[in-house]
């Protein structure tokens, strides 16, 4: 019984990381690549920019939102600052005279009840989502509205890049964004991705106008405008030219509070299934079911597989090799996972730079991300999450996107 339980937990952990993506592979090599042409006349964009108490970047986020290549006839850049109690309204009213609006009220309600708030000031056809603390190529609207030349396309998620310089932390996160940026290809190849970045992300206004379930309140404000957006029959896809910048968090600890809030906020969503789910497309079903619902779940399935694992080397099974764990195989595994979370101890505490720190990070990070997950469980069981937008400290910008383009 031990050895199947092993072997169940230790399948599910491979379907997830490695599995589902193995499968989209396939399933999209069935479909054309898709391309889209620039539109022959750009569409006015709203670009809306969620601040929250961000007084020493917002300034450096205008500059960057001003300097973009689109006609600025047809771009509206909009700061939504509600709750901001420091002087992220007085700096963004600063920039009226170069055409930047303010929404703001001192009441604090979260990241997607202050977008929602800000709707009504936004006057182009395609509202683009961005955050305080990222940077945008040059060319990210240009590259984000092209896709939209087909109607039905409700969404666009860009590209998140983590700049380099970050040592050990800022690797491992890029290298788990490059990750997620080969599924989105795969998925938009597939029809449909089933999330997005929301801090570059493009939506059709009149979808974003419609009424999101009261459940969204509680949700991750990007999960829950693509789910929105599929829930009414549209596409959301992937446009890797558009590319956000941005600095990886300041410590390991405010990257798993980052992750445990976003966690919490996901079995939100599951609980609201029923609501939430565009159950007309199975095919989308799955893909969400895969990479949204199962991830969460992985940190229990790993304690499972220790626990079947122990539950071997105590009672050892008499025969059935490998498939039960039978001796010496029980103790082989064991000994692996052992090591593995060797490599995690040692990797969290290791400052070594290139390919040796990457190697020793990655068991750390999975660890790491993996536990946060287990502390947004216990949030959501408790109900202590919330749908306020908590800001996690950035590493301090050290060089423009053109330099980061370049490394």
């Amino acid at each position: 019984m031990s050895g199947r339980l092993f072997w169940f937990c230790v399948a599910t952990v491979g379907y997830v990381y490695a599995g589902y993506p193995a499968l989209l592979t396939v399933l999209a090599r069935l479909r054309p690549s898709p391309s889209f042409a620039p539109p022959a006349e750009l569409p006015a964009v709203t670009l809306l920019i969620a601040a929250y108490n961000e007084q020493q970047v917002i300034a450096t986020k205008l500059e960057n939102s001003l300097a973009l290549d689109y006609p600025r006839d047809k771009l509206q850049i909009l700061v939504a600052a509600d709750g901001s109690d420091d002087a992220t309204p007085t700096v963004v009213a600063d920039f009226a005279d170069r055409g930047v609006e303010l929404s703001y009220r001192p009441e604090r309600a979260g990241k997607l009840a202050a977008i929602v708030r800000a709707l009504p000031q936004a006057r182009g056809e395609i509202v683009v989502l961005s955050d305080a603390n990222n940077l945008y190529d040059a060319g990210a609207l240009r590259a984000l509205v092209a896709p939209f030349v087909d109607p039905h396309i409700g969404a666009v998620t860009g590209a998140k890049v983590i700049a380099k310089g970050d040592g050990a932390l800022g690797d491992s996160e890029g290298l788990y964004w490059k990750y997620e940026s080969y599924i989105k290809r795969q998925e938009t190849r597939l029809g449909s991705c089933t999330g997005a970045v929301g801090e570059i992300m493009a939506v059709r206004r009149f979808l974003l106008e419609q009424p999101l379930p009261p459940e969204a309140r509680f949700m991750a404000d990007d999960l829950a405008i693509a789910m929105h957006v599929l829930k009414q029959g549209y596409r959301v896809v992937y446009a890797p030219d558009a590319r956000s910048i941005e600095r990886v968090s300041a410590s390991a600890r405010d990257e798993q509070e980052r992750r445990a809030r976003i966690v919490a906020q996901r079995f939100v969503m599951m609980r609201h299934s029923h609501i939430m789910l565009p159950l007309t497309n199975p095919l989308l079903v799955w893909q969400i079911v895969s990479h949204k619902y199962l991830r969460p779940l992985v940190p229990l399935v790993m304690i499972g597989a220790l626990l079947a694992n122990l539950a071997a080397v105590v009672r050892p099974a008499s025969q059935g090799g490998l498939a039960r764990l039978a001796p010496p195989f029980n103790w082989i595994m064991l000994a692996l996972q052992a090591v593995f979370y060797a490599l995690a101890w040692v990797g969290g505490r290791s400052e070594r730079r290139g390919m040796v720190g990457k190697v020793l990070y990655i068991p750390a990070f999975l660890v790491n991300g993996n536990r946060a997950a287990l502390v947004g469980l216990y949030r959501f069981l408790t109900g202590r999450h919330t749908s306020l937008w908590n800001r996690v400290q950035r590493r301090e910008r050290e060089s423009s996107v053109s330099e980061q383009r370049a490394a």
